[in-house]
């Protein structure tokens, strides 16, 4: 297909070519030769009578007008994806589509294993990639690189439609022979534990970290980050650390691991997880129903109460 002399196959390159700035890169991910990546990079160049990317010591940089073209490039990669995935009709018994959803491993355990469960039974042809939570997602969103995003209310973009899912509060996991399990748990006590926390990505941290370091002085004693949090429990037990979760995960923790739960010694608002989607996606018959099927799932969670 061509349009106004330029192939959209070029158009899908160089958004890859503005993205990874770097030519290796984006002939990896167009799978094609470096020499052929470079060929392509020289014809958009004659297209658009501008170098694009020039090298700047080791690094590839964006020319003024590459950058400019950033946005738009991959705004009408996503209108013509949306475009083409998008059927009249969908029938989830038949559908062969395959889904990219960013989602925390915490959210992953309490919500979507059940959707997946579900779904399989529902859309046997249907396939998906969980991809881990990262500073970058709502980017991900943004420039269509995802299906789906569910994150804290507060981490949204404003300008794609979302959908609360389902709110939980926060619980100290403690190994069952921590001796606060015979003393109690104490705000001071709990200052001045030492605590396993989770951080996402390089240096991302999630809600409750964020909203501790607002609102109190008190510096907890961080012995161990992890940024997986399944592994926060394996890092309490044997010691006398504490984690601070949410209580969904905690819960399935006590389940199965030697811990005991204690509330927080401290009040602290409820953290809401909400799904989100590209607003090109809006209307899509397949995205519509994966959609529901997250949110039906959801409904059936049990209530968390204060």
């Amino acid at each position: 297909m061509r349009y106004q002399r330029i192939d959209l196959n070029l158009l899908v390159a160089l958004d890859i070519l503005l993205a990874e700035r770097n030519v290796t890169r984006a002939a990896e991910r167009l799978h094609i030769t470096q020499s052929a990546a470079s060929g392509v990079l020289s014809r958009l160049r004659d297209y658009f009578e501008d170098p694009l990317l020039v090298q700047v010591g080791r690094d590839m940089r964006l020319t003024p007008l590459a950058e400019s073209l950033v946005d738009q490039v991959r705004d009408i990669i996503v209108r013509i994806d949306s475009t083409m995935a998008a059927r009249p009709e969908f029938d989830p018994g038949e559908a062969q589509r395959h889904f990219v959803i960013i989602a925390s491993d915490y959210v992953s355990r309490v919500l979507m294993a059940d959707v997946l469960q579900r779904i399989s039974a529902l859309a046997p042809a249907i396939t998906f990639e969980l991809r881990p939570t990262s500073p970058l997602m709502v980017r991900d969103i943004e420039q269509g690189r995802v299906d789906l995003l569910i994150t804290p209310a507060h981490l949204v973009s404003a300008d794609h439609p979302s959908t609360p899912l389902f709110d939980d509060t926060y619980t100290v996991v403690a190994w069952d022979q921590n001796p606060i399990c015979k003393k109690g748990l104490t705000l001071d006590t709990y200052h001045s534990a030492g605590h396993v926390a989770y951080r996402y990505g390089r240096g991302g941290n999630p809600w409750f970290e964020q909203w501790y370091a607002n609102q109190h002085a008190e510096t907890r004693r961080v012995e161990v980050i992890t940024h997986d949090f399944n592994l926060i429990s394996r890092f309490v037990i044997g010691t006398n650390r504490l984690a601070t979760v949410q209580t969904r995960l905690a819960t399935q923790f006590e389940e199965s691991m030697p811990v005991r739960l204690f509330p927080l010694p401290m009040n602290t608002p409820r953290l809401v997880e909400v799904l989100q989607w590209h607003k090109y996606r809006e209307t899509d018959p397949g995205c519509m129903w994966l959609r529901e099927q997250i949110i039906e799932t959801a409904r059936q969670l049990p209530v968390i109460s204060d």
